[in-house]
């Protein structure tokens, strides 16, 4: 166990390993640190190598002096709100919610309540992991606000590194369903693509190569309906915004995405035809794989119906 600070924080002294970038590094070191939270730490200023702060991508020579000064997580100040939950699954160890159309998953500007954290603290009481502060605990993957489906939780912070490992690994089943515009030709396919953040719109994401992680979609037409296509998503990534980034790439916007979409839609939707309608996992527990179906929404089938 590392030494604790008077303020409950965490304090570690390591010996370097030669050509390993030092958030790498950490992240291996000390299994309660993922490589997001190192990376913080490290901009942080809260990580010295031989005394002297540096970058996250930082490789050591090997046999330096790296302190690490993890701070004790700040008393959380987000609501705990009594909203209505579908839960499809519970335990000890996680959740997984079938989230509804319009709702944000975590507080931020100008959405500070109401947001499925705000449901997930009074639903789960302090049974949450921290492992991503106190804006998003528990928090391991998000889907848009306009976005429905299935969305897991995790209750602790072993189950939240292992999840999160999971994703990272692409070993985690995440399966969309949507509704784009115009008839696609092929049957199934893969987008390959990298996405970053758009160059003038800051709340967008585009299809580049400047400042860009690799980004892979498969799909598969379930239903044509001449000017509109019923498909499902496979994400083999999961960049922000991906599925509809690469469908509004192709031609094909889902119908209802007022950022990527067309102007003028046929039907008065309130967001985009999408949803989170397979997850699937390995439980940090048992080690058994479980999947769950989330169905299709109303506002699908409603839409489905008329065409």
């Amino acid at each position: 166990m590392p030494p604790r600070d008077a303020d409950g924080g965490a304090a570690y002294r390591l010996v370097s390993a030669a050509g390993v970038r030092l958030d790498k590094f950490l992240s291996e070191e000390i299994p309660s640190l993922s490589r997001s939270h190192a990376q913080k730490l490290i901009a942080d200023g809260c990580v010295l190598v031989d005394g002297a702060t540096v970058k996250s991508n930082y490789v050591s020579r090997g046999d330096q002096t790296v302190e690490v000064t993890v701070p004790a997580p700040a008393a959380l100040t987000v609501a705990a709100e009594d909203i209505p939950l579908d839960i499809v699954y519970e335990d000890d160890w996680l959740i997984v919610v079938n989230k509804q159309q319009g709702m944000v998953v975590h507080p931020a500007a100008g959405n500070y309540s109401g947001t499925l954290v705000n449901a997930l603290l009074f639903h789960c009481g302090g049974s949450l992991s921290q492992i991503n502060g106190v804006i998003r605990p528990g928090i391991v993957h998000r889907i848009d606000k306009d976005t429905s489906g299935l969305l897991l939780a995790a209750k602790n912070n072993a189950a939240h590194l292992s999840l999160s490992e999971q994703i990272k690994a692409h070993t985690v089943t995440r399966k969309y369903i949507a509704l784009v515009h115009g008839g696609m030709r092929e049957d199934c396919g893969t987008i390959d693509l990298p996405i970053g953040r758009h160059p003038t719109d800051r709340k967008k994401m585009c299809v580049t190569n400047k400042n860009a992680r690799n980004a892979v979609t498969h799909y598969t037409v379930l239903e044509r309906f001449g000017n509109y296509t019923f498909i499902e998503c496979r994400l083999e990534t999961g960049r922000t915004h991906q599925i509809r980034t690469h469908m509004a790439q192709m031609g094909h916007p889902i119908l209802g995405d007022k950022v990527y979409g067309v102007k003028k839609e046929k039907f008065a939707l309130t967001g985009q035809l999408l949803h989170a309608k397979v997850l699937g996992f390995t439980h940090p527990e048992s080690g058994r794989y479980m999947e769950f179906d989330g169905g299709i929404p109303p506002r699908f089938e409603k839409i489905l119906k008329i065409l």
